[in-house]
């Protein structure tokens, strides 16, 4: 069964998700104080950190690093503000996905869903493939290292994470480079060009360009 940590600080919101989770079949812990929640979280193993960006005693920003420095357990953020620097500064921080209040609960259901398909993918490709030790931030072929710069590395497991999804150019930057998507959008064929020449032909052959949009990663559903 999935297992949720879930920090949030207002009462009614907290009880209302977590019963609305808890119905579809999820375990979940929640705290009101982000220091609970890492302390939680240290103790306990999860599937799952939701999280408020403005819970107190620790905000959601600064325990997303804490977990990142050593887990990768998947982190989607919940916040209540929608400018584009929040969101970039929340994924440059660790967090996987963010939704920004308010909600629906069918959008919550579904952004966690995916987070859940994405790492059973990178499991799955793991396995069948070559592996990809994200923590390790390292990928071996036929147990020999492929030797990635950081960009590479975070540009590849954003591909792995997001497969048969046809990915602009613009929300590429945006999540591996985190600067504003109207910059140069050559740089991200320039890496996909380095990534193809580096990785194993099978992997390399299903990154395929998609004409007038951007990349996709495709692999067998």
């Amino acid at each position: 069964m999935t297992r949720i940590l879930f920090v949030e600080d207002e009462p009614n919101i907290a009880r209302f998700v977590k019963l609305e989770l808890e119905h579809e079949g999820f375990t979940v812990d929640h705290k009101l104080d982000g220091r609970e929640g890492y302390e939680l979280f240290q103790n306990n193993n999860y599937d799952v950190v939701l999280l408020d960006v403005m819970v107190p005693g620790l905000n959601g920003m600064e325990l997303t690093r804490r977990i990142r420095k050593t887990s990768t357990t998947p982190i989607l953020l919940v916040t209540a503000r929608d400018a584009v620097m929040d969101r970039v500064s929340g994924l440059e921080a660790g967090a996987d996905d963010y939704i920004v209040k308010p909600f629906a609960i069918e959008e919550l259901l579904a952004r966690i869903r995916a987070i859940l398909r994405r790492v059973e993918t990178t499991k799955s490709i793991s396995d069948e493939t070559f592996q990809i030790d994200e923590k390790a931030r390292r990928v071996l072929s036929q147990g020999k290292e492929i030797e990635l710069t950081k960009t590479e590395f975070d540009l590849w497991l954003y591909f792995v994470k997001h497969p048969n999804r046809a990915l602009t150019r613009a929300q590429i930057i945006e999540h591996v480079w985190g600067f504003d998507a109207e910059a140069e959008t050559n740089v991200v064929d320039v890496y996909v060009r380095h990534l193809r020449k580096k990785l194993p032909q099978n992997v390399s052959d299903a990154l395929q360009t998609v004409r007038g949009i951007g990349y996709m990663y495709e692999v067998e559903a």
